[in-house]
């Protein structure tokens, strides 16, 4: 037998005797288990018999707490033993993916180190089977090839050399392969599981990672990380394991509810939700910022959403205003924006605030004239929001005064006429109280009128007690309107702040929406921060960390905005700026901006250029298509080149589409996506491929990412990868404009092993660029 056979035979014997090991702590763990759910359960039933019920013993109270407490801590055990069998059950499957022998300073004999996706202790309970994949051991695995290496512990480096770097692929408690590495994570690792078919979660990517994801993964010292990668660089991923990693480091201090990742669609929340949780984590709040605006302020407008407004980006290019739609947009998602409201806000501090009267029973109990004339006594140095707050004290007196008066309005008589004897009974009880009546009758009918009518008054009045605590009385769309309406009759147009060239359309763009109740996506934003600015922020003090993915689709104005949001939080940028398909302002078409908001000395970036998704020939081919795409990376794994195919009729493309879908069902492909330039275009190609195979069309309120034969549009399948993928029609009709240039790369960028491109008509000029060697064409 070969000593490599030999040496697979004792690798599999350790996995059979650690799955053995796995098996006894799991089966332990059940009956712990089922005994803890027992005692729960039993713990539940006899909770009050265990509390002294007498109320007007201090004691009962510290008994009651007592024994929820106890309560509590058992169902927290509970759920940290389900969680450690879930983990259990886990490494049974695959054990560790990686070992290093590594020889501590005079040490005669290396220690051998297996990793996995979490710790395993032996019987003893002080020897490790398995070393969690985030232990500070584990950075040799990540960062060095055999030879000296060296690592940080809580006390100190540890210096020493490497003898062996291994990996495995174990699937079932069986080994299917394994290789020595002499670099990083080897090839033959990454070609075993990057030749997979695509999944309809993300997996999690610990056995791969990659000595510059690594970096991503653990850094701790950055306010701003900024990851700018390629498409298919692993940006995501690392991200996800990163969040892992940081729950891991600082388990004692950080919880799951702390993070939270701004995402770009719910399809995309469905994609990763199962990454952190196979690492044994908690998921993190996941949420998109679209979702956020609506929860703010989604009860004053209807809210068009980033995606109605790129469909109008790409289609609305023949209407009249188009061009000034563009630089509206453009103008309110930059920096200079910002600066303008904040100069806007700094006006209302002297004139033009706006109010609403406070109405009750179609009475005006306070005009907004009146309101307005008191909020300018108070002293012009105050921020807006202390004196909203004095404000909202003093409108709070004078609806006292007002629901003083209210109590002889007939409209009270005529309540009180409706009242049952419950009622009755309760003012009786009431006037008790206050030692108004020494008879036990109603005698006294005029103070139990009093204390009825106020009750009823006070009632009625608490909607309007709880919008003046809210500055419901402000009008917020008034004043944003006001901006867009009569900017010629304010100060502010003398400040020389620079407007954009046509100013009078993107007010005429702003005006008609609001005017409707409804509020464009670049107004929202600006919207919210404006009513921030005088109503006060309303900061989230809890969250320690913002992920925001597909950082190049966020303006500098939401950038800055969401820094402002989360105060005490470090943030993860992760983009690739060659996948900008949203038209936001210059300053955010490159990273320079955003390392600003926190300084060079707290902020790090990283740039991933090594592409894995995709087969060398598609990464070749797409990168052709983008200016600089000679930067990106091809990793080495081999496939067919893109197939180009051109027709001259929509029967034609229909049939070309079909044809490419069952060529690719039939190399064993799962997951297909036909991916279109727009949802309409997407709707089109559903109605006429859906009567000849099972397809499911996506649209922006899909919630979850199954495999099958999708239609999506090309904005939806950002960050996700398909087997496959058909680009529906190519063609200089549908990417004709040079703004569409990166989103014809990003539908590309989707496919790991095989890219259809059809077209009805000329080649677009980015298909163009592409050298005719690099695909196949069909014709």
């Amino acid at each position: 037998m070969s000593a490599e056979f030999e040496s697979r035979d004792e690798e599999q014997k350790r996995v059979d005797e650690v799955v053995g090991e796995i098996d006894k702590q799991a089966a332990d763990l059940a009956g712990e288990l089922g005994q803890k759910k027992t005692d729960i359960v039993e713990f539940r039933k006899n909770f009050w018999e265990e509390v002294s019920l007498n109320f007007e013993d201090a004691g009962t109270y510290a008994s009651l707490k007592q024994q929820t407490e106890i309560l509590s801590e058992n169902e927290r055990t509970y759920q940290l033993s389900q969680k450690k069998l879930h983990t259990l059950t886990r490494l049974k499957q695959s054990p560790y993916f990686g070992r290093i022998d590594f020889r501590d300073g005079d040490a005669r004999q290396p220690e051998v180190i297996y990793l996995g996706i979490a710790s395993l202790l032996a019987a003893n309970g002080l020897d490790f089977l398995v070393y969690d994949w985030r232990a500070p051991v584990s950075n040799l695995y990540y960062d060095y090839s055999p030879g000296p290496a060296r690592y940080d512990t809580p006390s100190g480096v540890i210096e020493g050399d490497m003898t062996l770097k291994r990996q495995y692929v174990i699937r079932n408690g069986r080994i299917e392969s394994m290789f020595d590495a002499s670099l990083t994570i080897g090839d033959e690792l990454l070609q075993e599981v990057l030749g997979q078919q695509a999944n309809s979660q993300m997996r999690s990517i610990v056995a791969t990672i990659q000595k510059e994801q690594n970096l991503i993964i653990r850094d701790v010292t950055s306010q701003l990380l900024i990851v700018q990668g390629a498409a298919g660089s692993g940006k995501t991923s690392a991200a996800l394991q990163r969040a892992a990693y940081l729950l891991y480091r600082f388990r004692e201090h950080l919880r799951a509810d702390q993070i939270v990742l701004f995402s770009p669609n719910h399809m995309f929340n469905s994609y990763v939700a199962t990454v952190l949780p196979e690492l044994g984590e908690d998921n993190m709040a996941q949420t998109t910022f679209q979702e956020y605006l609506a929860h703010r302020i989604g009860s004053l407008f209807q809210l068009e959403d980033p995606f109605q407004q790129m469909e109008y980006i790409l289609s609305g290019m023949s209407e009249s205003d188009y061009a000034q739609r563009i630089e509206g947009i453009q103008w309110k998602a930059s920096k200079e924006f910002m600066l303008f409201l904040e100069h806007y806000v700094d006006y209302l501090g002297h004139e033009g605030m706006l109010f609403q009267d406070i109405i009750f029973r179609d009475e005006i109990l306070l005009s907004a004239q009146t309101i307005e004339d008191q909020f300018y006594t108070y002293a012009s140095s105050l921020r807006l929001p202390n004196r909203l707050g004095l404000l909202s004290e003093w409108l709070l007196k004078e609806l006292k005064k007002q629901a003083i008066q209210e109590r002889e309005k007939p409209w009270v008589e005529d309540e009180m006429e409706l009242l049952d004897r419950e009622e009755y009974n309760w003012a009786y009880q009431e006037l008790q109280k206050q030692e108004r009546l020494a008879d036990p009758a109603f005698s006294d009918s005029r103070s139990e009128r009093d204390i009825l009518a106020a009750r009823i008054v006070d009632v009625h009045f608490r909607p309007l007690q709880q919008d003046i605590q809210q500055f419901a009385y402000v009008d917020i769309p008034g004043i944003y309107l006001q901006l867009f309406a009569s900017l010629e009759n304010l100060p502010i147009f003398n400040e020389g702040l620079g407007l954009p060239q046509h100013w009078q359309a993107i007010c005429k763009h702003t005006v008609g929406p609001l005017d409707q109740a409804k509020l464009l996506y670049e107004d929202a934003t600006p919207f919210l921060y404006l009513t921030e600015c005088i109503e006060g922020f309303q900061t989230n003090n809890t969250i320690r960390h913002v992920f925001i993915d597909e950082a190049q689709d966020f303006s500098t104005f939401q950038f800055m905005f969401i820094k402002r949001l989360f105060p005490r939080s470090r943030m993860t940028v992760l983009g690739d700026w060659n996948q900008r398909i949203f038209i936001h302002d210059q300053a955010s078409e490159d990273t320079e901006l955003l390392q600003s908001l926190y300084g060079d000395d707290n902020t790090q970036s990283v740039r991933l250029t090594r592409s894995y998704r995709s087969t060398q020939p598609i990464i070749e081919f797409t990168r052709a298509s983008i200016p600089g795409g000679q930067t990106i990376e091809a990793f080495d794994r081999q496939g067919n080149k893109p197939t180009v195919k051109q027709v001259r009729s929509t029967d034609g493309l229909i049939a070309q589409v079909l044809s490419s879908i069952l060529e690719l069902q039939n190399k064993g492909h799962r997951t297909i996506a036909i991916i279109c330039k727009t949802a309409n275009e997407s709707i089109e190609a559903h109605r006429a491929l859906q009567a000849k195979l099972p397809i499911r069309l996506v649209e922006k309120e899909t919630a979850a990412f199954a495999a099958g034969i999708i239609v999506i549009p090309a904005y939806l399948a950002k960050g996700i990868e398909f087997d496959a993928v058909v680009i529906y029609d190519a063609s200089q009709h549908k990417y004709g404009q040079e703004s569409e240039r990166k989103l014809f790369y990003t539908a590309c960028t989707r496919a790991m092993h095989d890219l259809h491109v059809c077209l009805n008509g000329d080649f677009n000029p980015f298909l163009s660029d592409v050298p005719p060697h690099l695909y196949h064409l069909i014709q």
